[in-house]
């Protein structure tokens, strides 16, 4: 996938996502909706938030292998430590620590991700 049509894809994504996720809370937040639908409704961002996955997926498919390779260093790294930091929080839980909502994962996923990229794409230098 060539870089341009990427960042327009993966932009429009986001874009409907911050869209959804904003109408979602706020009809969340009226009331009024019980059931299935409330299910629904707050799971409605999460259309769009599979177009921001396909896009990555496609972006990277399209790349050589060192970029390719790059990438599974860099998620390797974010998912060995997400799951050592949430495991051992969830430890921590159990003698009293507060319990963090799952909105926390993704975050500290994100950034682990971002840091094994460039970690990885140094060696390769």
């Amino acid at each position: 996938m060539h870089r341009r049509r990427f960042i327009v894809e993966f932009s429009a994504s986001m874009v409907a996502y911050m869209i959804v996720l904003v109408g979602s809370v706020w009809v969340l937040n009226i009331g009024g909706i019980e059931g299935g639908w409330k299910t629904a409704v707050a799971l409605a961002p999460m259309l769009p938030g599979a177009a921001v996955a396909l896009s990555v997926m496609r972006q990277v498919r399209s790349s050589d292998e060192l970029q390719r390779r790059i990438q599974l260093e860099a998620l390797s790294l974010a998912f060995a430590g997400t799951a050592l930091a949430t495991f051992s929080y969830g430890f921590l839980e159990n003698v009293g620590y507060p319990r963090l909502s799952m909105f926390f994962v993704w975050p500290l996923m994100a950034v682990l991700w971002m840091l094994g990229g460039f970690i990885s794409g140094r060696r390769f230098r």
